[in-house]
């Protein structure tokens, strides 16, 4: 595994109503909303669009590890902390870690693995993009 991302990039995500459940924390699902948007923010919607539209191609979930350590409650503003690694040719895994304010240790933490698929969900090389030399 070759590391391609010492620091981590920082995110904000606002944890409104309609991410909490019955018992008024964030629904474990919506973590991975938060996620998204991070690796949205990294690679940049603008690439993915273009990827996505001009080449036919994109990324999908393999596997997700997920651990929740402190539920996160409406109205806190959480930061995203990503780290991400290239793993060989066709998969790059992101580390997440959701911090709430004032947090001493993150509320949740996630790796997940994506790939790389081209024209016909084939699985391809990932391309050359700016976040990765970052």
């Amino acid at each position: 595994m070759t590391d391609t991302n010492q620091t981590p990039h920082i995110f904000k995500a606002q944890v409104y109503y309609e991410d909490t459940d019955h018992s008024g924390v964030v629904y474990h699902a919506n973590y991975l909303k938060f996620f998204e948007r991070a690796r949205e923010d990294i690679i940049g919607i603008k690439a993915l669009a273009g990827m996505w539209h001009d080449q036919n191609i994109g990324f999908a979930v393999y596997k997700i590890t997920m651990g929740f350590h402190e539920g996160a409650v409406f109205g806190d503003l959480l930061t995203i902390r990503t780290t991400w690694k290239i793993d060989g040719a066709y998969r790059i895994i992101f580390s997440h870690e959701a911090w709430r304010p004032d947090g001493t240790k993150p509320a949740v933490t996630c790796t997940l693995e994506l790939v790389c698929l081209g024209p016909n969900k084939k699985l391809m090389p990932i391309p050359d993009l700016e976040f990765l030399m970052s």
